[in-house]
C-alpha cells in the first residue's frame, strides 16, 4: 500500500519548510509514504526548497492555474505515481499532520472513499465572525446538495481512495473542496469525516484576499454549485416562483374584472406584469429541464473517464 502526501504550492518558500518537517514518513497501514507538491507557476524557490526537504515527486505548471486545477492535476499524478490512498493538506502548515493517520484509517478500513478533517471553526481564533459564519453556510448548501454530512466542507485537508480519485472531476478555478464532497455524494460514494487539529496561523490565507472578496467568491461559488449539481431544483424553482408569482396577479386582475358592475379596464399593468412574469416563468422551467439534460450528459462522460482511468490500471 501506497500513500502520497500532496501540497498544492503557489510561491511557498516561506513556509513549506516548516509544512513538510511536519509530513510522516511512516503512516500505520502504509508500506510507503511519499510526498509530492503541485508547483503552480512558482515565481520564488518554492521547488528548491521542496527539493531540499525531501519530496518525492514535483507537478509543475507552467503558469498559475488556481487551487482547483492544482489539485486535480496533483491526483491524477498521484494515481500516476501509483498511490492506493492520496491525503491533500496545505503549504502554510495549517493543519496538523499528525492527524494524517486519522484520515487514513476509515479509508483502510473500507468504511469510506474521502475523508474529510473538520476542524474546530469556532475556536480558531484568525477566522474572523464573518468567515465562520460564511464556513457554516458552505457546509449547509453542502450537505443539501450533496445529502452528506460533512461539518466542515471548505476543509482542504482529506484523504481520497484511489477509486475515489479516479471518478472526481472539478470544474471551478477557484476551489475544489465543495464540489468533490457533493460529487462523492452524487455518486453514492462513501464519505465521512473526523474531527483534526489546526497549527497556527503563519501567513494570511490566499483565498480570502478580503472579506467582501471572499463573500462574493463564496456566494458564487454556492450559486455554481446549485446550478451544476441540482439544476432542475435550481432553475425549477426560479421558474415555480415566477410563474406563481405571475399567475396570481393575473388572478387579481380577473376577479376585478368579473366582479366589476361595468367592466374592469384599470390596471392594465398588472394585467402586463402577469403576463411576462408567466411567460419568463414558463421558459424557465423549460431552462430547468433542458440543464437536467446536460447534468445527467455530464454524469455519462465522468462514468466513461473514471471507467478509461480504472482500465489502465488493469494488468495486461
Amino acid at each position: 500500500m501506497k500513500l502520497i502526501i500532496q501540497i498544492p504550492c503557489f510561491n511557498e518558500a516561506g513556509t513549506l519548510a516548516i509544512a513538510l518537517s511536519a509530513l510522516p514518513r511512516e503512516v500505520p497501514g502504509f508500506d510507503k509514504v511519499e510526498w509530492l507538491i503541485i508547483d503552480d507557476g512558482c515565481t520564488d524557490n518554492t521547488v528548491e526548497v521542496a527539493k531540499a526537504n525531501g519530496v518525492d515527486h514535483v507537478v509543475r505548471h507552467t503558469r498559475n492555474q488556481g487551487l482547483a486545477r492544482g489539485f486535480m492535476n496533483g491526483l491524477q499524478a498521484c494515481l500516476e505515481q501509483g498511490a492506493d490512498v492520496i491525503v491533500n493538506t496545505d503549504a502554510d502548515n495549517q493543519y496538523n499532520a499528525d492527524d494524517i493517520p486519522l484520515l487514513t484509517q476509515p479509508i483502510l478500513e473500507r468504511r469510506a472513499d474521502i475523508v474529510v478533517g473538520a476542524r474546530p471553526i469556532q475556536t480558531i481564533e484568525h477566522f474572523s465572525p464573518i468567515k465562520k459564519l460564511l464556513q457554516k453556510l458552505g457546509s449547509w448548501v453542502v450537505r443539501v446538495a450533496s445529502k452528506t454530512d460533512i461539518p466542515d466542507a471548505p476543509s482542504g485537508f482529506r484523504a481520497i481512495s484511489r477509486a475515489a480519485a479516479r471518478r472526481l472531476v472539478v470544474f471551478s478555478d477557484y476551489t475544489y473542496t465543495l464540489e468533490t464532497i457533493i460529487q462523492a455524494g452524487q455518486k453514492n460514494m462513501a464519505i465521512t469525516s473526523v474531527p483534526i487539529r489546526v497549527n497556527g496561523d503563519l501567513r494570511p490565507s490566499r483565498l480570502v484576499k478580503s472579506i467582501p472578496s471572499y463573500i462574493q467568491r463564496s456566494i458564487v461559488t454556492i450559486i455554481r454549485v446549485f446550478v451544476i449539481y441540482r439544476p432542475f431544483r435550481f432553475f425549477g424553482t426560479i421558474g415555480v416562483t415566477l410563474f406563481g408569482i405571475g399567475f396570481l396577479i393575473g388572478l387579481r386582475f380577473l376577479y376585478k374584472w368579473l366582479t366589476s358592475e361595468f367592466g374592469y379596464d384599470g390596471h392594465i399593468q398588472s394585467l402586463i406584469l402577469a403576463s411576462s412574469l408567466m411567460i419568463i416563468g414558463f421558459h424557465t422551467i423549460l431552462v430547468a429541464f433542458v440543464a437536467d439534460l446536460l447534468s445527467a450528459n455530464r454524469k455519462l462522460l465522468e462514468e466513461v473517464r473514471a471507467l478509461t482511468l480504472e482500465s489502465r490500471d488493469q494488468p495486461r
